[in-house]
């Protein structure tokens, strides 16, 4: 009897092993299909940002490992009677946003909130209805990442909470190509961690 209970307790716990193996293979997967269509992207005449002397000699994005730290279920409120501004961006340009809600989460320790927007003009598109939009600075930015900050899409927060996956937060196109006109995060979304987590500075191709 007992080394039947031993046996099956042996069952159980490779069980749970497999079950965490797979969904770990699962994120990974997730993550590296990510980098590879960002990748694609940046190759392609039609998609690129860069510059077209750069583009040819572009081989790869800088990327943080994928870490499952840095996919984060945040606890969302929703900004009621939020009112229209003009988000500052790298240029004259003012596009208006308006403040979706915002996702309060802790990581290494520290209670952080991130504000979420939506973007005015792109709200009357059907293909966008859905598109909620994070700009954010972190520690790591101006050393390990773009100095500007980086940006975060995230979908639409379900039973009150809403993910954050860090690991496909992404540099703005002023970080490749002085041409753009990006967005600036706002002071409220800077946070006191390093997001070691998504895109690196980009550095062009000697």
């Amino acid at each position: 009897m007992q080394k039947r209970l031993a046996i099956l307790m042996l069952c159980i716990t490779s069980f749970a092993h497999c079950q965490q193996t797979d969904s770990k293979s699962a994120f990974y997967k997730d993550i590296k299909a990510y980098q590879m269509k960002m990748n694609a992207d940046f190759s392609a005449k039609e998609t690129s940002p860069l510059p077209e002397k750069d583009r040819k000699s572009f081989r790869s994005l800088d990327f943080y490992e994928p870490s499952e730290k840095y996919k984060i279920e945040a606890d969302f409120t929703k900004t009621m009677g939020a009112r229209a501004f003009k988000m500052q961006t790298s240029t004259n340009r003012t596009p208006m946003y308006q403040e979706y809600g915002t996702a309060s989460f802790k990581l290494d320790g520290k209670q952080l909130v991130l504000h979420i927007y939506q973007n005015i003009e792109l709200m009357s598109q059907p293909e966008y209805k859905d598109y909620l939009f994070i700009p954010f600075n972190d520690l790591t930015n101006g050393e390990e990442t773009y100095g500007g900050g980086r940006y975060l899409e995230v979908s639409l927060p379900v039973n009150g909470k809403i993910t954050l996956d860090f690991n496909k937060a992404y540099n703005p196109y002023c970080a490749y190509n002085h041409k753009y006109s990006c967005p600036i995060p706002p002071k409220e979304n800077n946070l006191s961690v390093a997001i070691k987590a998504g895109v690196k500075a980009y550095k062009k191709p000697k």
